[in-house]
């Protein structure tokens, strides 16, 4: 059924609690498209994920993540896309750094904050950012919520407004609506139906094999045991203990971590079967640990802390134990994060990311879209050096079937 566009209404709540999860969830995350093809179930898109940031105090108006999520309704107020949309203060917790452009934007004597972000907070995952009800007309209703979002950002004379972490269809349309492209990317272990770790292992050349058969056992020395928890199984105790190995690392990289204790107690108690907590203990306490979100399709990596340093344990816990649970789970990928090139000795490959920015200030536009068009230029260079000097065998000519 098509709606006639005086039957729509575009409006912004500023708390995701006053609207229905099983609503917003049927935009995040529908388990049948119109074509007939499921989208893969993302965690943090989620009403139970975007709830916990907001409810546990770390995405909030104080913290400089004012909630603005922008809905489309029909006249009987059911929902049929949504984006998830805050008000910034600063360019924290968003891992595309635009910095620079505010540096340069207040040299000219210009406000570059507050500016909009469509985004999941602190999380640089790759995913949906226009959630669209499966509809015959979803390509309408995303086209009028990318216009709300421009008109409200013009009435609301903000210097800009973000997409970030997006798909790269949604890229797309929104470059056909005038946004900047920016391009990067991120390491991605991509599971090729290996059968286990060591079926993994063999894909690689022997010095790889060998230097990550090293490394684990390395981890393993001086007494650390490594325990991967997931579901009911993670109890308060274990937040306790991850917890502070979070704020011990979270405070020699930023100063001030972003997540609150509390966060961990919401997600543990409303979508536990969606976490992979692996937790690295030595001498009977708690040294180290990461969190992982499970998705339909991949693992995806998010925080790492701990509060005794041990050689490669970080790789153990992080991105091998990693590798094991997308293998026993069939999972497609794991997703390990934003940078660190050492990921790639580690399987881990080049995978494009996208985002897609629109500057209301002519001139400053222009400048930026000229320092996009070199920067998208050095991101494909960079990228396209490092997928030369994959881990992986190397096939040679007489073993490839025609």
């Amino acid at each position: 059924m098509l709606e006639n566009a005086a039957t729509l209404r575009v409006r912004i709540v500023t708390g995701i609690a006053s609207v229905k999860a099983r609503e917003w969830d049927a935009c995040a995350n529908p388990e049948d498209q119109a074509d007939g093809h499921a989208i893969p179930g993302n965690p943090f898109l989620s009403h139970a994920f975007l709830n916990a940031l907001e409810v546990s105090g770390s995405a909030t108006p104080e913290t400089g993540w004012a909630p603005h999520h922008l809905l489309l309704e029909d006249d009987g107020g059911n929902l049929l896309a949504a984006i998830p949309l805050y008000l910034k203060s600063h360019s924290y917790g968003e891992y595309v750094f635009d910095h620079a452009w505010a540096d340069a934007w207040h040299r000219a004597g210009g406000e570059y904050y507050p500016k909009l972000q469509a985004c999941v907070p602190f999380t640089p995952a790759p995913g949906r950012r226009i959630l669209l009800r499966p509809h015959a007309d979803a390509a309408r209703h995303r086209d009028l919520l990318i216009q709300a979002c421009q008109e409200i950002a013009e009435r609301a004379e903000v210097s800009s407004l973000h997409f970030t972490f997006l798909q790269k269809t949604e890229w797309e349309a929104l470059a056909a609506k005038g946004f900047l492209q920016r391009t990067d990317f991120q390491f991605h272990w991509l599971n090729q139906n290996f059968h286990d770790f060591e079926d993994f292992l063999g894909s690689l050349t022997a010095r790889k094999r060998k230097q990550i058969r090293r490394e684990r056992r390395a981890a393993l020395e001086n007494g650390v045991e490594v325990t991967p928890l997931t579901g009911k199984d993670i109890t308060e105790e274990h937040w306790d203990a991850f917890y502070q190995c979070y704020l011990s690392t979270g405070r020699s990289k930023w100063g001030r971590p972003y997540l609150t204790r509390k966060l961990f107690s919401v997600i543990g108690e409303t979508m536990p079967e969606k976490i992979l907590l692996i937790l690295c203990r030595r001498a009977g306490r708690t040294i180290a640990g990461a969190i992982n979100f499970i998705g339909d399709e991949a693992l995806y990596g998010r925080n790492w802390g701990c509060i005794e340093e041990h050689p490669f344990l970080h790789f153990e816990a992080c991105y091998y134990q990693a590798i094991d649970f997308a293998i026993a789970r069939g999972l497609a990928r794991v997703e390990a994060g934003a940078q660190g090139a050492h990921k790639l000795a580690r399987g881990y490959l080049p995978c494009p990311t996208y985002s897609a920015h629109w500057i209301r200030d002519s001139r400053f536009r222009a400048a930026v879209s000229d320092y996009l068009v070199h920067e998208r230029a050095q991101v494909s260079e960079s990228a396209h050096y490092l997928e030369g000097r994959s881990p992986f065998r190397r096939i040679p000519e007489e073993e490839v079937e025609e």
